[in-house]
């Protein structure tokens, strides 16, 4: 014996929807994905013609931000190396004078 399901009215559903060739889970995978949806303000929207420019803009600012974080990471390397390192001792060459003075 089977059973029908139980079609329970919904107040948004409208008799005349048809869902008969719907396909569960169809953008599941995209949905999961994600998206990232910025709306930008009006005072920036000018300055970028189309979707294209604004991403371009992007990638420049975090390429210029990867290279500064970069170059900060080796500047502080250097300051602890040189913390740690310590100069060779350099004796001061002395002129035929002074060693005369010297010896005597």
């Amino acid at each position: 014996m089977s059973q029908k399901k139980k079609v329970v009215a919904d107040a948004d559903m409208l008799p005349e929807y048809d869902f008969s060739g719907a396909v569960r889970g169809k953008y599941y995978e995209r949905y999961r994905q994600g998206s990232n949806v910025v709306l930008l303000d009006p005072d920036v929207s000018e300055a970028f013609p189309d979707a294209t420019a604004v991403n371009e803009a992007l990638r420049l600012l975090v390429s210029l931000a990867r290279k500064k974080v970069s170059a900060a990471k080796r500047r502080s390397r250097s300051r602890e190396r040189s913390n740690t390192y310590q100069a060779p001792v350099v004796k001061r060459q002395i002129g035929s004078k002074a060693r005369r003075r010297a010896r005597s």
